[in-house]
Formats: C-alpha cells, sequence, structure tokens
C-alpha cells in the first residue's frame, strides 16, 4: 500500500456508544485505508456494556476501547485526521473546535441506542440496528475513498452518505 491512510474522527457527545461502534467498525473494515478515532464533546468516561457486546457478536475487537475527549484531537501532537463525521444529533449542533488540518466534515445522525427505552432483548436489538446502519454508511465511504474524486465531490459524498440508509 503506497498511499497514506485516511485519518477519521467519529464524534458524539458521551462517546460511549454509536461513535465507539463506528470506530472500531470503520478500523475492521478499512482495513488500513483508513484509521478511525472516536471522541465526544462531553465523554462519559465509559463505554456502554450493550455497545461492547454488539461489537463482540459481530466478531470485532473490543479490548482497549475508552470513552475519551475531543479535546485530545485539537492538541499538536494529535494524530492528522482528514474527515470529521458526527454521529449525533448534539454534537452536529455544537460548537466544534478548529480542527488543525481543515478536514472534510460530514453528519451522519443515527438514533442513540443507550437512550432507547425496552426490554433488555428489544435494547440489544437497537444496538444491533444502529451498528448495521453504521456499518452500511462507513461501506459506502470505504467504496468512495478509493474513488479519485475532487475536493467538492467527495464532500457532497459524505453528506449524501449521512442522509441515506
Amino acid at each position: 500500500m503506497s498511499e497514506k491512510p485516511s485519518h477519521v474522527l467519529f464524534l458524539c457527545t458521551g462517546n460511549s456508544a454509536r461513535s465507539i461502534m463506528a470506530e472500531v467498525i470503520l478500523n475492521h473494515l478499512g482495513q488500513g485505508r483508513a484509521i478511525a478515532y472516536s471522541a465526544g464533546s462531553h465523554p462519559k468516561g465509559i463505554v456502554h456494556p450493550l455497545a461492547i457486546e454488539t461489537l463482540q457478536r459481530m466478531g470485532l475487537p473490543v479490548d482497549g476501547l475508552r470513552s475519551k475527549s475531543w479535546e485530545g484531537f485539537v492538541r499538536a501532537d494529535a494524530p492528522p485526521l482528514d474527515f470529521i463525521v458526527t454521529v449525533c444529533d448534539d454534537t452536529a449542533g455544537e460548537v466544534c473546535p478548529i480542527w488543525p488540518g481543515k478536514p472534510m466534515t460530514a453528519h451522519w445522525g443515527v438514533e442513540d441506542p443507550a437512550a432507547f427505552q425496552g426490554t433488555e432483548h428489544a435494547q440489544r436489538e437497537k444496538f444491533c440496528e444502529v451498528a448495521l446502519r453504521l456499518r452500511q454508511r462507513i461501506e459506502r465511504f470505504l467504496s468512495v475513498l478509493l474513488a479519485t474524486l475532487d475536493k467538492t465531490t467527495m464532500q457532497a459524498t459524505l453528506t449524501t452518505i449521512g442522509q441515506g440508509v
């Protein structure tokens, strides 16, 4: 692989479920073409147990996952970011830091499975539903990542991905 991987930061308010699942899914599917991170504006400090369980049921690694602040990604020693994707509506509406390198941004809002009220079985189903929706969007993202797109077209495509599935 001669091209450098793209670096993607998934953002959510609490960084306990959606953004964590997106990070793990992209790191797995990206196979080195993309490196994902996740963070929150107000991290909860823990990863939701059903997010971990869902990822494990998908056969994905969960070692080392932690809830972290987006402040770690604006420091001088932070990894360079090519894309920032918000996955919750609250974060999309917040005033974000000024990201070094001016990465492309997109909003791929999905329902918060941690806020879903229902039986334990229904909660598990909601986590699975959200993980599958994120996986579909990430698969679309990876397919266009390989295409030669100018910046304007890539930005439009990122936005379109968030409006689909």
